[in-house]
Protein backbone atom coordinates (compact mmCIF):
# COMPACT_ATOMS: atom_id res chain seq x y z
CA UNK A 1 0.00 0.00 0.00
CA UNK A 2 1.34 3.37 -1.28
CA UNK A 3 1.65 6.16 1.49
CA UNK A 4 -1.27 8.16 -0.45
CA UNK A 5 -3.51 5.05 -0.64
CA UNK A 6 -2.69 4.79 3.66
CA UNK A 7 -3.52 8.82 3.66
CA UNK A 8 -6.33 7.99 1.79
CA UNK A 9 -7.66 5.37 4.17
CA UNK A 10 -7.46 7.54 7.07
CA UNK A 11 -9.64 9.83 5.52
CA UNK A 12 -12.05 6.91 4.87
CA UNK A 13 -11.84 6.14 8.48
CA UNK A 14 -11.85 9.56 9.72
CA UNK A 15 -15.60 10.28 7.69
CA UNK A 16 -16.42 6.51 8.67
CA UNK A 17 -16.23 7.58 12.41
CA UNK A 18 -18.50 10.11 11.95
CA UNK A 19 -15.85 12.61 13.25
CA UNK A 20 -17.33 16.09 14.16
CA UNK A 21 -15.68 18.84 11.91
CA UNK A 22 -17.01 21.05 13.56
CA UNK A 23 -15.28 20.37 17.04
CA UNK A 24 -11.81 21.51 18.11
CA UNK A 25 -10.71 17.10 17.67
CA UNK A 26 -12.47 17.51 14.25
CA UNK A 27 -10.62 20.20 13.36
CA UNK A 28 -7.37 18.70 14.33
CA UNK A 29 -7.57 15.30 12.89
CA UNK A 30 -8.76 16.94 9.34
CA UNK A 31 -5.76 19.15 9.94
CA UNK A 32 -3.59 16.52 10.41
CA UNK A 33 -4.99 14.06 7.66
CA UNK A 34 -4.98 16.95 4.78
CA UNK A 35 -1.07 17.64 6.11
CA UNK A 36 -0.12 14.03 5.55
CA UNK A 37 -2.12 13.76 2.52
CA UNK A 38 0.45 16.64 1.14
CA UNK A 39 3.41 15.64 2.29
CA UNK A 40 2.35 11.86 0.78
CA UNK A 41 1.82 13.81 -2.52
CA UNK A 42 5.43 15.09 -2.25
CA UNK A 43 6.91 11.88 -1.30
CA UNK A 44 5.29 10.65 -4.90
CA UNK A 45 6.64 13.45 -6.77
CA UNK A 46 10.32 13.20 -5.05
CA UNK A 47 9.83 9.23 -6.03
CA UNK A 48 9.33 9.71 -9.47
CA UNK A 49 11.83 12.40 -9.90
CA UNK A 50 14.36 9.93 -8.29
CA UNK A 51 13.42 7.39 -10.54
CA UNK A 52 13.94 9.45 -13.69
CA UNK A 53 17.78 10.99 -12.37
CA UNK A 54 18.28 7.12 -11.33
CA UNK A 55 17.35 6.23 -15.21
CA UNK A 56 19.23 9.28 -16.47
CA UNK A 57 22.25 7.95 -14.55
CA UNK A 58 22.01 4.22 -15.71
CA UNK A 59 22.08 5.69 -19.53
CA UNK A 60 25.21 7.99 -18.61
CA UNK A 61 26.65 4.84 -16.85
CA UNK A 62 26.29 2.20 -19.82
CA UNK A 63 27.49 5.52 -22.43
CA UNK A 64 30.78 6.26 -20.18
CA UNK A 65 31.92 2.77 -19.29
CA UNK A 66 30.74 0.79 -22.48
CA UNK A 67 33.36 -1.16 -23.81
CA UNK A 68 34.11 -1.33 -27.64
CA UNK A 69 35.02 -4.82 -28.43
CA UNK A 70 36.08 -3.51 -32.17
CA UNK A 71 38.47 -1.15 -30.54
CA UNK A 72 40.36 -2.74 -27.40
CA UNK A 73 39.04 -6.10 -26.04
CA UNK A 74 40.76 -8.34 -23.61
CA UNK A 75 41.09 -11.42 -26.75
CA UNK A 76 38.43 -13.62 -25.01
CA UNK A 77 35.46 -11.52 -26.55
CA UNK A 78 32.85 -13.41 -29.01
CA UNK A 79 34.13 -13.93 -32.42
CA UNK A 80 37.73 -12.70 -31.37
CA UNK A 81 40.65 -14.20 -33.69
CA UNK A 82 43.34 -13.62 -31.16
CA UNK A 83 43.36 -9.51 -31.88
CA UNK A 84 45.26 -9.42 -28.30
CA UNK A 85 43.33 -6.91 -27.12
CA UNK A 86 43.37 -4.69 -29.88
CA UNK A 87 40.39 -5.59 -31.90
CA UNK A 88 41.08 -4.51 -35.67
CA UNK A 89 44.13 -2.69 -35.60
CA UNK A 90 46.48 -4.12 -37.51
CA UNK A 91 49.69 -4.85 -35.00
CA UNK A 92 52.33 -2.86 -36.51
CA UNK A 93 49.98 -0.17 -36.86
CA UNK A 94 50.59 0.46 -32.72
CA UNK A 95 53.28 2.30 -31.03
CA UNK A 96 53.32 0.93 -27.41
CA UNK A 97 55.15 3.39 -24.91
CA UNK A 98 55.35 3.49 -20.89
CA UNK A 99 54.08 7.05 -19.51
CA UNK A 100 57.46 8.07 -17.60
CA UNK A 101 55.02 9.43 -14.86
CA UNK A 102 51.96 6.84 -13.94
CA UNK A 103 54.31 3.83 -15.92
CA UNK A 104 51.23 2.83 -17.80
CA UNK A 105 51.82 1.41 -21.12
CA UNK A 106 50.20 3.64 -23.59
CA UNK A 107 48.93 3.06 -27.35
CA UNK A 108 49.41 5.30 -30.58
CA UNK A 109 48.29 4.92 -33.84
CA UNK A 110 50.62 5.56 -36.56
CA UNK A 111 48.80 8.41 -37.75
CA UNK A 112 49.69 10.19 -35.10
CA UNK A 113 53.00 10.57 -35.89
CA UNK A 114 52.11 11.98 -39.49
CA UNK A 115 50.43 15.34 -37.55
CA UNK A 116 51.67 18.48 -36.98
CA UNK A 117 51.30 18.34 -33.11
CA UNK A 118 54.93 17.53 -31.38
CA UNK A 119 53.17 16.25 -28.25
CA UNK A 120 49.99 14.54 -26.73
CA UNK A 121 48.77 13.99 -23.37
CA UNK A 122 48.43 10.61 -21.51
CA UNK A 123 45.23 9.36 -21.55
CA UNK A 124 45.84 7.47 -18.07
CA UNK A 125 47.50 11.02 -15.88
CA UNK A 126 47.81 13.44 -18.58
CA UNK A 127 51.13 14.00 -18.68
CA UNK A 128 52.54 15.47 -22.12
CA UNK A 129 54.54 12.80 -24.05
CA UNK A 130 56.83 14.34 -26.31
CA UNK A 131 56.19 12.37 -30.16
CA UNK A 132 59.45 12.98 -30.83
CA UNK A 133 60.67 11.01 -28.42
CA UNK A 134 58.86 8.47 -28.63
CA UNK A 135 59.41 7.83 -32.06
CA UNK A 136 62.55 7.81 -31.58
CA UNK A 137 62.28 5.42 -28.77
CA UNK A 138 60.53 3.50 -30.95
CA UNK A 139 63.20 3.78 -33.94
CA UNK A 140 66.19 2.88 -31.54
CA UNK A 141 63.73 -0.92 -30.22
CA UNK A 142 64.11 -1.59 -34.06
Amino acid sequence: MTTIEKVAYLKGLADGLNVDKASAEGKLFSAIIDVLDDLALSVEDLTDQIDAIDLDLSDLEEYVYEEDEDEFCDGDCEGCDGCDGFGEFEEDALYEFECPACHEIVYFDEELFDGEDDAIECPNCGTVLELDAIGEDEEDDD
